[in-house]
């Protein structure tokens, strides 16, 4: 009981600071981002680059305060270097809202402000949805076959989106984020799937391949993270609460050959090469996986 009650006061204490640590660096991103209203390219892309610092010092905060109340520790492996003067398509598995905690805290100042693909619902998130907007997060509606056959004007819009969203990243070096289960696992969503990977969803393609289809010429390398947690998946309040001690990550880094620069929504040959160089990511990072799990059991 009082273990529990310890554990409630210290997530609300910890989400006090993190709360009053996202409005204090809301309040100059908002500013800023009604200069950025001006069309001017030179101008918009100095004021992005003041406005991905100002990210950079929250999620820097953000750090502290982990060190404070959370005391969680990340175990990251593998041989990577890593610059904030390029740009990188960045990929993982998705198994909590923790996850975007841990890539904030591991690749902070070692490569550019990491930006997700959201949903489009989540600009409607208070505060949190206008400053991803500001810092030109990608927001993408997503579309279902059915919907599509009824409402067939709207195909195409998927990489439309993206088209517009990464034109804004040409000028200044950036890190696009992408989980490519598409939603966090769990393991009712696994034996709905059927999914061949053991700890892993089926992985879907698309939101990379249109990535690569806009912006293959101008990214350096595909940064692919495996993430692990020993305990179990934990909840975003486990987090808040400093119930999540350690993390397990991998890092591998992949070269962009010609072969994965192509047209995803019109060449049908590079579709099915991306799909296939998507699944061999995770069938690697199945073994990867498992090696954290040992990894993590012999510590």
């Amino acid at each position: 009981m009082l273990k529990n009650l310890a554990g409630l006061f210290i997530a609300i204490i910890s989400l006090s600071f993190y709360i009053l640590n996202t409005i204090f660096w809301c309040i100059p991103i908002f500013v800023l981002s009604v200069f950025k209203l001006i069309p001017i390219t030179w101008l918009r892309a100095s004021i992005g680059r003041v406005l991905d610092t100002c990210a950079t010092g929250w999620v820097t905060v953000n750090y502290f305060i982990q060190r404070i109340f959370s005391r969680m520790n990340v175990n990251v492996s593998g041989n990577y270097e890593l610059s904030n003067k390029d740009w990188y398509l960045v990929v993982a598995n998705h198994q909590s809202w923790v996850d975007i905690v841990v890539l904030q805290r591991v690749f902070n100042r070692k490569l550019p402000f990491l930006k997700f693909f959201l949903k489009h619902q989540l600009i409607y998130v208070p505060l949190l949805g206008l400053a991803w907007w500001a810092l030109d997060f990608p927001f993408m509606k997503r579309y279902s076959k059915s919907f599509l056959a009824k409402n067939p004007h709207l195909k195409g819009k998927d990489l439309e989106t993206t088209k517009k969203s990464c034109e804004k990243f040409k000028h200044t070096p950036v890190s696009i984020m992408n989980f490519m289960e598409g939603t966090r696992y769990t393991d009712e969503k696994h034996d709905m799937q059927n999914s061949p990977f053991k700890g892993l969803l089926k992985p879907k393609s698309g939101g990379v391949g249109f990535v690569l289809t806009v912006m293959g010429e101008q990214l350096h390398k595909v940064v692919d993270v495996t993430i692990y947690y020993p305990n179990k998946i934990p909840t975003f309040y486990n987090f808040l609460s400093g119930q999540v001690k350690e993390v397990f990550m991998h890092v591998d880094i992949h070269d962009i050959n010609k072969e994965l620069i192509g047209d995803y929504s019109t060449d049908k040959e590079y579709k099915k090469y991306i799909h296939n160089w998507v699944s061999g990511l995770w069938q690697q990072k199945e073994k990867t996986l498992e090696q954290l799990k040992l990894q993590a059991q012999n510590q």
